[in-house]
C-alpha cells in the first residue's frame, strides 16, 4: 500500500507480478484502518531513518573528540598491503564517509617501486601516489583529500603514512619540485599545505588478528566506545578483505600467464575450461590426474603434462 498515487501504476504492478510470479496490486487508501496502517509504517520508517542519522552523528562527534580534531572527520581513509613473501604486492584503500563505510569508493593499487617484502615502504608509496592524485586531479576518481587516515597496523605503519604525507608536502612546497604549481588550475601551495595537515592513527590488532585498539602517533591507545570499536573493526576488516581479494586476483592472473600459457596443448579454450572448472591455478595444482581429466578436452596424457609442469608434486 502507498500513501499517494504513483505514476505508471499499471506498468509497475505488471512488472512486480511477473517478478514475483503472482498478482500484485498497489493500493492507496484514503481513510479508515488501512490509511492508519500506512501512516504507522511511514512513521516507523522515519523513526528508523532518524535513529540511523543520529547514530552516524554520534559516531562523528565521538571521533572528533577522541581524535582531538578541530573539525568533524567526515572522510576517513584506511589502507592495507597484501603480498606473499614480497610477491604480487598490492594495496587497498577503503573510505568511511560521514560514519558509513562506502565500498563503492574503495580503490586498489599495484606496488610499482618496492621490490621485496617491505610493507611500510609499500604503504608510503601508495599513499604518496593517492595524495598527489587528488592534488593534481581534484575532480578525479579519488575525490577530496581525507580528513583523517587510519593505517592498518601500529606505529610502524603510522610512521610510513606520515612519511608519505611529508613527501607530498615537500614536493608541493616552496622548496619542492613542482615550481610551476601556480600555473596549474586549482593548485595553490598554501591551500595544499593546509589540506595535507592530515592526522594519522593506527588500527591495531591482537594476537588473534582481531582489532583491539585505535593508536595515535605516540603509541597511546585511545579510549573509545564499544559502538565505535565495532565500526573500526568493520573498517579494518573491509580494507583487509579488499586487499586480500585483489592480491589473489593478481596472483592468479600472473600464475595463469606464466604457467598454463606455456603448456603445449593448452590453448585459450582449454585454459578457460580448466579455470572455470577449478576456479584457480592453485586448485589445478592440487588436483589429481583423474580430476583434471573431468575437464572437457583434457585426456590423460595432457593431464599428466599439466601436473608435470605446474603440479605441487603431491599427486
Amino acid at each position: 500500500m502507498m500513501r499517494e498515487e504513483i505514476e505508471d501504476k499499471d506498468a509497475i504492478e505488471e512488472w512486480l507480478s511477473t517478478s514475483l510470479g503472482k498478482k500484485v496490486e498497489i493500493k492507496t487508501p484514503k481513510k479508515g484502518e488501512k490509511l492508519r496502517f500506512v501512516e504507522m509504517a511511514e512513521n516507523n520508517a522515519n523513526v528508523t531513518l532518524k535513529n540511523k542519522e543520529q547514530d552516524k552523528s554520534e559516531v562523528l562527534m565521538e571521533l572528533k573528540q577522541v581524535l582531538k580534531m578541530d573539525k568533524l572527520p567526515r572522510k576517513i581513509e584506511t589502507y592495507d598491503i597484501s603480498n606473499i613473501s614480497g610477491e604480487y604486492m598490492v594495496a587497498a584503500m577503503c573510505v568511511m564517509q560521514d560514519g558509513v563505510i562506502k565500498k563503492n569508493l574503495s580503490r586498489r593499487f599495484k606496488i610499482k617501486t618496492v621490490f621485496g617484502q617491505d610493507d611500510p615502504r609499500c604503504m608510503e608509496e601508495v599513499i604518496t601516489r593517492r595524495l598527489k592524485h587528488s592534488i593534481e586531479n581534484p575532480k578525479g576518481g579519488f575525490g577530496e583529500l581525507p580528513d583523517v587516515i587510519f593505517a592498518d597496523g601500529g606505529i610502524t605503519q603510522i610512521r610510513a603514512v606520515q612519511n608519505a604525507i611529508q613527501n607530498v608536502q615537500n614536493d608541493f612546497g616552496d622548496e619542492g619540485k613542482n615550481h610551476d604549481i601556480e600555473e596549474k588550475e586549482n593548485l595553490n601551495k598554501e591551500e595544499i599545505q593546509k589540506n595535507l595537515d592530515i592526522p594519522v592513527f593506527g588500527m591495531v590488532k591482537n594476537d588473534k588478528h582481531q582489532t583491539r585498539a585505535l593508536m595515535d602517533n605516540l603509541r597511546n591507545e585511545l579510549e573509545i566506545s564499544q559502538n565505535l570499536m565495532n565500526l573500526i573493526t568493520r573498517f579494518q576488516d573491509t580494507v583487509h578483505d579488499t586487499a586480500i581479494t585483489y592480491h589473489r586476483k593478481v596472483r592468479d592472473k600472473q600464475i595463469t600467464k606464466s604457467e598454463l600459457d606455456e603448456i603445449d596443448g593448452i590453448g585459450k579454450v582449454k585454459k578457460q575450461a580448466l579455470l572455470k572448472h577449478f576456479g584457480s591455478v592453485e586448485k589445478i595444482k592440487q588436483a589429481s590426474i583423474q580430476e583434471i581429466m573431468q575437464v572437457k578436452g583434457i585426456n590423460e596424457q595432457l593431464a599428466k603434462k599439466i601436473l608435470g609442469i605446474i603440479g605441487t608434486g603431491t599427486k
